[in-house]
């Protein structure tokens, strides 16, 4: 008996998605090349012509290839020239901040096009979502994917322990955002944000291996290991402020033991009493001011150099980042400040541990927001995505 074979019929979603990993190839090889010819295009991607020439024709349609002038070959036969343009796709970088949210937008190069802050009223999700679309301007279908940085714990989208923003209890603030925007929307604490622009444009890119403290109403930890920032299984690596002072510590209103007595909030404070008057713009800087002169500023100021380095040397015991990077208000130390601490450090810490500033200042958290959004928009994915 003969049994006929039948060949299922080749699924329409397989062919749509082959399409769209050829035509990602594609987008990929030229970002890559910049300007290449067509031959050199099927070279880089080991498409055939005949499959390459209807995906150049509809990504010159939709913006993504230049056709340029032919240009000379090898064999002296003119071939026409395709370039890469990357404002084809266009990103966003939203920081949230106790009293504004600052926007970025960006091209597929992570060239900035657009900035503005805009003052934080009502609802978050609502304000983020009126700020992109206006920001991003003719340009908006070109968005390909929004990053958000929040002061906060971060989890597939949800931010909690975010009490400056008024996000203590989680709430899924990136699945809001990507459902109205519908665009791939990554979420995560804004430190871990400055590590990520800190190592790709900062004093961390000739490294593999950091970590960056930086101390503001809070204290919080930026990890990059092996290139890679690291959140942990729950998204709160980092989450320094709540390390224990004392047994009894537990932290409340999400606010650690450690930076409630040790944040730049608490150093104002300290300040304020020592040379009463207004809270001064930058506590940290001013203390060390008032110490050159003041024998109780300058005992505090040791207090709060040991405090740090107590916790960098914590830090060091456990990931060995090799480099520690300041930032916030810990940036504000002068070089001799910086030089006692980085003593403490290395009398402390089992490896050797470098202690320098950061250099991005508040840039560094939307270098690491458009280089999250590029990698979202490079992905391809229409759905919320994890942080990279």
């Amino acid at each position: 008996m003969v049994t006929d074979v039948v060949t299922p019929p080749t699924s329409p979603v397989s062919r749509e998605r082959s399409k769209e990993i050829k035509r990602r190839s594609v987008i990929s090889a030229a970002r890559q090349a910049r300007v290449l010819s067509r031959a050199e295009l099927t070279e880089l991607t080991g498409l055939s012509p005949a499959t390459l020439t209807p995906l150049v024709r509809d990504l010159v349609a939709e913006g993504y290839l230049i056709e340029r002038g032919p240009g000379a070959s090898r064999a002296g036969r003119p071939r026409a020239i395709l370039e890469f343009n990357p404002r084809a796709e266009l990103v966003a970088a939203v920081a949230l901040e106790p009293a504004r949210i600052s926007c970025e937008i960006a091209d597929s190069d992570g060239a900035v096009i657009a900035h503005r802050t805009v003052r934080r009223t009502g609802d978050i999700v609502d304000l983020i979502c009126a700020a992109v679309p206006e920001l991003a301007g003719d340009g908006l279908p070109a968005l390909r994917g929004v990053a958000i940085a929040a002061p906060g714990v971060s989890t597939g989208g949800a931010v909690r322990l975010a009490p400056s923003v008024g996000l203590v209890e989680a709430r899924p603030v990136g699945e809001s955002v990507q459902r109205r925007l519908g665009v791939p929307v990554v979420v995560d604490n804004d430190v871990n944000l400055m590590a990520a622009g800190e190592h790709a444009a900062g004093a961390g890119s000739d490294v593999a291996d950091l970590l960056l403290l930086h101390v503001g109403d809070g204290i919080g930890a930026g990890l990059v290991l092996d290139g890679q920032v690291r959140r942990g299984s729950g998204g709160a690596a980092g989450e320094v402020g709540f390390l224990p002072l004392d047994p009894a510590d537990r932290g409340h209103d999400g606010i650690g033991p450690f930076e409630a007595r040790w944040s730049e909030s608490a150093v104002a404070e300290r300040v304020v009493a020592l040379a009463p008057g207004r809270r001064p713009a930058a506590p940290v800087r001013a203390l060390v001011e008032l110490a050159a002169t003041d024998e109780l500023a300058a005992a505090y100021l040791a207090e709060l150099l040991a405090a740090w380095a107590r916790l960098i040397v914590s830090c060091a015991c456990v990931v060995d980042p090799g480099r520690v990077l300041l930032s916030g208000a810990a940036a504000d130390l002068d070089d001799a400040a910086v030089d006692q601490l980085q003593a403490l450090v290395s009398l402390g810490a089992p490896s050797p541990t470098e202690v320098r500033r950061a250099v991005l200042g508040d840039q560094a958290v939307l270098h690491g927001a458009v280089s999250y959004a590029l990698s979202a928009a490079a992905s391809g994915l229409s759905t919320l995505l994890p942080a990279p």
